[in-house]
């Protein structure tokens, strides 16, 4: 879509560009890091509201919004890696999560046409949906959660980076696999999100800038992605607090009624 400068589009139509950024924005950060996909959400929800879906390229400068959230969240995580120098621990913990991206970025390159066809079908983001519903439920079953990120070793940078490659899939929650394969690997259920959280951030990060230059160079680089921006940032920040509280006491088992529910609509529907 060509851009135009917000001057020549009446009121209405910049109203309506704006609150649909907005609304973008706000499924981006909630969903993102609740662990009921916001990939799908961004397939289910237009669909609901008989809206125009925002494309991959959209999605991705939304995701800019929430790498800003979880990099305030954990913003001491954050100046602890920047600084390995310092600490060993964190030079060792870069390296995982250095090595924990790499399924998720072969993933996307060579599946990428594939995943893009997933985000016109409702119907098989509701069985993604599902699918992230069991892997939910399954969460509950893993006990003696004992380690700390710092004790992470690079079969479960694998494991935990394989998780979040299948999230990958529209309606597979990212949250959802890593921090359930985290607690797999008997990590505390506050490591297991640390864990998750962090690794998001180079995928985040590469995805976000990558389309966004592509973007600037089509000229498609709209104003009004920054007011979804700034609503996925702090909703966002919102959702990781809510995720991080709710997982320490409930676990990730309630968040599974959600996925079914709205997953078996979806099939429904569609």
């Amino acid at each position: 879509m060509q851009e135009q400068c917000p001057t020549d589009i009446p009121f209405v139509s910049i109203l309506t560009l704006v609150l649909d950024s907005a609304l973008w924005g706000l499924v981006q950060g909630l969903t993102e890091f609740l662990p009921i996909s916001s990939s799908g959400h961004l397939v289910l929800v237009p669909a609901f509201l008989d809206k125009e879906a925002p494309d991959l390229a959209t999605t991705a400068v939304l995701h800019l919004g929430t790498l800003a959230a979880v990099l305030w969240y954990f913003r001491r995580d954050a100046l602890w890696l920047v600084r390995p120098d310092r600490d060993p621990r964190a030079r060792q913990v870069l390296k995982l999560l250095a090595l924990g991206t790499i399924p998720a970025v072969v993933a996307g390159l060579l599946l990428e046409s594939t995943l893009d066809d997933l985000f016109d079908n409702p119907t098989r983001v509701g069985l993604a949906l599902i699918f992230t519903g069991v892997v939910l439920l399954a969460s509950g079953w893993f006990h003696r959660l004992t380690r700390k990120l710092e004790d992470a070793g690079v079969p479960d940078a694998v494991v935990v980076g394989s998780a979040q490659a299948i999230a990958l899939v529209p309606g597979v929650s990212r949250s959802g696999m890593t921090i359930t394969a985290s607690l797999a690997r008997q990590f505390t259920k506050q490591e297991a999100a640390r864990f998750s959280f962090l690794l998001a951030i180079p995928v985040i990060l590469g995805g976000g800038i990558k389309q966004m230059l592509d973007l600037a160079g089509e000229g498609g680089l709209e104003w009004d992605l920054l007011v979804g921006v700034a609503v996925a940032a702090i909703s966002g920040y919102f959702a990781i607090a809510v995720l991080i509280k709710a997982l320490t006491r409930f676990g990730l088992r309630p968040f599974a009624l959600y996925c079914f529910v709205v997953g078996l609509v979806a099939i429904v529907w569609y």
